[in-house]
């Protein structure tokens, strides 16, 4: 009688829990704009648009940095500059940042140099030597090598401080090497911005996926995005959710200098969501949007693919603190683990809670197949998505305690300094 108590009790807090989601989520969801909406296909005239920075950091991107350049080339904008960052790279993306910029501009227009933006070699920086506006020439594509990382940064964050501040733009867009952008995607995003008088609008991307394993666990994460993040409430000044996606960060520039820019982000691993972060609570207008397939990704190749993705994020996510990540541990088995479970386990009316907890889950898997192409029935691979975030995050703890810090991107980071570091 008495485990059967036990039983009913945790099955009422789970049954809450998932259902006030639920419905939080009907509610909330249809608040959150989508761009790809034939509302949003705006054409300002050259004169109305802003100028906007396109700042793409890349280490060893190989592989997807042509394709990005290529698609972010051909907006159906006007006003725009793209700044690629080699930073560091010990293979070909280097050579192929000036490839892209030589058959775009012609080998005259490539060569031109600037005292900190060059194709060819790594200088001292300094934004003053910018010149009053910033300037870094008028080619669409300039590109910055950097050959060497300062103390006390990590590489990606001094990559994207070194863009901005060579950047001329009203505008500043943050994304990722691998990510491809259709030729609307940024007019659509302006156009919303600057109807909604925003400050800082994160877009979400359509995930590429091209195996189960993919889609089990990028499944599993979209319904803990629900479940925790609540887009919906990014909007509210009084909420304390807030946003930031690498692949979509547009900071308007008065709103990024005011923050510190990146340098007050120089050692945060969670550099994205870090930014949001710090905008939110500085009191700028921040907005996500959803927007179909106007940027897009392959994030991992299979599922563990993704696991080895995030080995370097999630003890950062936790703030490098064992305790909190046990506990964590313990709550997402309980939480994602537990309705299963308890279905097997209860016996009678102690049964109810947690099939309520179940559908619950299922509807959000639903909600969000409408957005995605993950089918709902991946609903039923959660106890196997969620042992697999679960090992993660036991991984990731003990590589970082196992070497005293992360290796990221082939670099050593001591996590005293990240320690010292975090916002």
């Amino acid at each position: 009688m008495h485990w059967q108590i036990i039983l009913w009790i945790a099955g009422v807090i789970l049954a809450l829990a998932w259902s006030s989601r639920v419905v939080e989520a009907m509610l909330g969801m249809p608040h959150v704009a989508d761009i790809a909406k034939p509302y949003w296909d705006i054409h300002l005239s050259p004169a109305e648009q802003p100028r906007v920075s396109i700042i793409v950091p890349a280490r060893n991107e190989e592989e997807s940095i042509r394709a990005t350049l290529a698609a972010l080339l051909v907006l159906e904008y006007s006003n725009y500059e793209i700044i690629a960052v080699n930073d560091r790279s010990t293979e070909a993306t280097g050579r192929i940042m000036d490839e892209v910029r030589q058959q775009q501009h012609g080998v005259e227009t490539a060569s031109v140099v600037n005292p900190f933006v060059s194709p060819l070699v790594n200088v001292p920086f300094s934004p003053a030597s910018a010149g009053a506006n910033g300037s870094v020439g008028h080619a669409r594509l300039q590109i910055i090598h950097i050959l060497d990382l300062p103390a006390g940064w990590l590489g990606k964050t001094h990559a994207m401080w070194r863009a901005a501040a060579a950047a001329t733009g009203d505008w500043l867009l943050f994304t990722d090497a691998d990510v491809l952008f259709k030729p609307d995607a940024l007019r659509r995003a302006i156009a919303y911005a600057e109807t909604d008088r925003a400050d800082h609008v994160v877009l979400f991307p359509r995930m590429i996926m091209k195996q189960a394993g993919e889609r089990m666990m990028i499944a599993f994460f979209q319904a803990l995005f629900v479940f925790g993040h609540r887009p919906w409430k990014v909007a509210n000044p009084k909420a304390r959710d807030h946003m930031g996606v690498g692949a979509f960060n547009m900071v308007r520039r008065s709103a990024y200098e005011a923050i510190g820019g990146y340098e007050a982000l120089r050692m945060e691993v969670l550099d994205d969501m870090k930014l949001g972060k710090v905008i939110k609570n500085a009191g700028f207008r921040q907005r996500c949007v959803f927007g179909e397939d106007l940027i897009s990704l392959r994030w991992a190749k299979g599922a563990f693919g993704i696991v080895n993705n995030l080995t370097k994020n999630f003890y950062a996510v936790l703030s490098f603190q064992w305790w909190r990540t046990v506990a964590t541990i313990v709550a997402l088995g309980f939480l994602n683990l537990g309705p299963f479970l308890g279905v097997l386990v209860a016996h009678g009316w102690a049964r109810v809670p947690y099939a309520v907890a179940l559908f619950s889950m299922f509807a959000i898997y639903y909600g969000m197949s409408r957005r995605s192409a993950i089918p709902p029935y991946y609903f039923f691979l959660h106890p196997a998505s969620t042992t697999l975030f679960i090992y993660t995050l036991a991984k990731s703890m003990y590589h970082a305690l196992s070497n005293d810090g992360i290796v990221w991107r082939g670099t050593r980071y001591p996590l005293d300094e990240l320690k010292k570091g975090l916002v």
